[in-house]
């Protein structure tokens, strides 16, 4: 590329860069918000699912609010009013044979799936996510010996999965 080429490039970046902030949605982290939201409330996240972890529902609520807090402008509150409002539910949490050796099982695999709503006050409208992760363990291990293995890493990655559909705009 000649140097004419590379000034049109750089000038037409420069451009971007400048413009970019002017679009009305700010972005922090690859998180993307609209501008005008402000405040968000988390309700607590139900667990609905057949088998219920009792620890996995206020510890995804206390996560959610967390990593909303520290990853993004907002600002939490308790108000029903606030510019979105998240609820949820822990719709499943089962377990199925992820993997086969010698004609048993071998592998075991959690899944936890999640329904989300997001209540956007300021368009006056409702958003709904399904949301769903795995975790694989051996066979040979009970449920609750994997629930303990897996401890942070349930949370984290069922959080993660949540955070990435409400912000990441996918």
């Amino acid at each position: 590329m000649n140097t004419t080429g590379k000034i049109k490039w750089s000038w037409l970046l420069w451009a971007l860069v400048l413009i970019a902030p002017a679009c009305g949605v700010y972005t922090f982290k690859d998180v993307s918000i609209p501008a005008e939201i402000k405040t968000v409330k988390v309700n607590f996240i139900e667990n609905k699912a057949r088998l219920v972890n009792p620890r996995l529902s206020p510890a995804l609520t206390d996560k959610l609010q967390q990593k909303i807090v520290s990853q993004t402008k907002l600002i939490r509150t308790n108000n029903e009013d606030a510019d979105w409002v998240i609820s949820g539910a822990v719709s499943d949490y089962s377990i199925s044979t992820s993997g086969l050796s010698a004609q048993q099982a071998s592998t075991n695999r959690l899944t936890v799936v999640v329904q989300i709503s997001l209540r956007d006050n300021i368009i006056n409208k409702t958003t709904e996510y399904s949301v769903n992760k795995s975790f694989d363990f051996s066979a040979t291990k009970t449920l609750q010996q994997a629930e303990s293995e897996l401890g942070d890493e349930l949370i984290r990655g069922v959080t993660d999965e949540i955070f990435n559909r409400l912000f990441s705009n996918w």
